[in-house]
């Protein structure tokens, strides 16, 4: 037998292996389950994730399917990170440090238990590309279905568009600001959230979800049936029956994960106006892939690609609506238009990209754009480059008000997100102001925290058309305005944004993408030579670690090797 399709049978064949065997019979296996071929099934499910809370079953329903198509279903856990849960405090610290445990996590557990292949069950944030950084090391058969989005909320009496969890930071910073009271938030605390799923807007959990699909890995309809919805686990059974025959023809993720998909996957994001946070996370995939991918190539695609789709928060549509409208596919039907697509790529549903959304439908051209009528002509991302991010920094162009696209004002330094908050909350900034948030990188966070909570108090307080918002830190899927993260070096790896003081001006230009200090090379030159790197506040434990291993964010902040 090809031990590429049956690795596990060097764990279960011959008198040898005996105490392997009696092991599996301690489990309850019969000696048919033990020479059926192993399907681990990597399970997400946990009891504080609300987008992981019913995974349990979308797991049940993969697990029939790989029953009835031969295989012996195996699930193992992995952990993960709720970013809503762990904003605005040190636990935001671990959210994206967590994207490397579980990479390395699955790889010991599929490693050390020689699995056929492998089935991914994620939802959320970190969960959804540390999955895929598994898959793409490990390299044998794999198959993603995540547990699809939340539907929206609603308020009793409301109008007809639906809320989010962006909406509920908002209206913090509202009430903040005297423009809602107390029992009207509770009211939208009550309603934003209202089922199971990842939060319903275009957030980093329905970003990566949906590039999945559009990257090949995951099946039609991965990115958007929502987590409440039968159709859910009917594609659950349906990635059961599939990984069979992905291991019978040795189709496995380096097959998939090229840099053309890449470049695919790129285009969608693009025309859906993803999260900033695929900008960290594709480029470490493609590390692990073994594909070089510059986040630069943005640009070069985004010049290309017009925006077809504002999903919240950049608009009032959300995840559900997409998913009636035709979905990723027919997103990219509309890209294939003008030929913006390779289609000639092999996806896990064993055809070609091209053949999966060559008949895809656009129901509703309000929520997905025509090609020739789009919000713009350029994608939803832009990457930005000049002293200020020498390796470059990244802003969701397409929640950016036309007027702060391009925008120069004095910069209020802050050393960190709880620093910036109460002077919000204060009324200590001002519009045109150009708020600077450093030591949230990668390194100096450490575990470069996301900075949902001040731009939703800048939204929440009607200053989003007028601030701007500049940190090496991120940004959620959920943030709008002219907030622009990523910048690299970050500060304590001595770039210049650590360099910045009260008062200087920053020249912010999008559409040339350019970021720029106002201050002249010799000042800059005499700064550095004074400069004392704020020391990191984290010592000991895993972010102590994650901090001395972490790369650049342009990056992908992946570890050292």
């Amino acid at each position: 037998m090809d031990d590429s399709k049956k690795r596990s049978s060097a764990m279960t064949e011959g008198i040898d292996k005996a105490p392997h065997r009696s092991l599996m019979k301690a489990l309850g296996w019969t000696d048919r389950e033990i020479h059926m071929p192993m399907i681990g099934i990597v399970n997400g499910a946990n009891e504080i994730i609300p987008g992981h809370i019913h995974l349990n079953r979308i797991v049940d329903a993969v697990k029939a399917g790989v029953r009835e198509a031969g295989g012996n279903p195996v699930s193992f856990p992995v952990i993960g990170v709720c970013d809503g849960i762990a904003m605005g405090h040190t636990g935001m610290k671990y959210s994206l440090a967590s994207r490397e445990i579980i990479a390395d996590s699955i790889e010991i557990m599929a490693t050390a238990h020689p699995f056929d292949a492998l089935v991914f069950v994620p939802n959320c944030d970190k969960i959804v590309p540390g999955m895929l950084m598994a898959a793409a090391r490990i390299n044998i058969p794999s198959i993603f279905v995540s547990g699809g989005p939340m539907l929206s909320g609603h308020v009793p009496g409301g109008d007809a568009c639906g809320m989010s969890l962006s909406t509920m930071f908002e209206a913090v910073g509202k009430q903040a600001a005297g423009t809602m009271t107390e029992e009207q938030l509770n009211i939208f605390e009550d309603n934003a959230c209202p089922t199971c799923g990842s939060c319903s807007g275009m957030y980093t959990a329905n970003s990566m979800n949906c590039l999945t699909e559009a990257i090949g890995m995951g099946l039609v309809g991965n990115g958007t049936i929502p987590a409440v919805y039968s159709a859910r686990d009917r594609l659950a059974k349906e990635a059961g029956y599939k990984i069979m025959e992905l291991l019978e023809k040795n189709i496995r993720p380096l097959d998939i994960l090229t840099l053309k998909a890449f470049k695919n996957a790129l285009t969608v994001d693009m025309a859906l106006g993803c999260s900033t946070n695929t900008m960290l996370h594709l480029p470490a995939i493609a590390h692990e892939a073994h594909v070089d991918l510059d986040i630069f190539m943005a640009n070069e695609i985004s010049s290309k690609v017009p925006n077809l789709c504002h999903l919240a928060p950049a608009g009032p549509d959300h995840i559900e609506d997409l998913y009636q409208s035709g979905g990723v596919m027919a997103v990219m039907h509309e890209l294939d238009k003008i030929g913006l697509l390779d289609g000639s790529l092999m996806t896990v549903c064993c055809k070609t990209i091209g053949e999966l959304y060559e008949k895809a439908i656009n129901y509703n051209t309000s929520v997905i754009r025509p090609i020739d009528d789009p919000y713009s002509k350029n994608g939803g991302i832009a990457v930005l480059r000049g002293n200020l991010a020498l390796d470059g920094a990244v802003v969701k162009r397409s929640a950016v008000d036309q007027k702060m696209l391009v925008h120069e004002g004095p910069a209020r330094v802050f050393e960190s997100e709880e620093d910036v908050i109460q002077a919000i909350f204060g009324g200590k900034i001002k519009k045109g102001d150009v708020v600077v948030i450093r030591y949230e990188g990668p390194k100096g966070g450490p575990g470069m925290r996301e900075m949902l909570s001040p731009t939703s108090a800048i939204a929440g307080m009607g200053l989003d058309k007028d601030v701007a918002l500049i940190t090496d830190g991120r940004f959620s899927g959920a943030t709008r305005g002219a907030s622009i993260g990523h910048v690299s070096p970050e500060a304590a790896e001595g770039g210049v944004i650590g360099l910045v003081e009260e008062g200087d001006l920053i020249s912010i230009n999008i559409p040339e993408g350019t970021l720029e200090l106002k201050v002249s090379e010799a000042v800059l030159l005499e700064r550095k030579a004074r400069w004392v790197c704020k020391p990191c506040p984290i010592t000991t434990g895993y972010l102590a670690r994650y901090a001395n291993q972490v790369t650049s964010a342009s990056k992908g902040a992946v570890f050292k090797t």
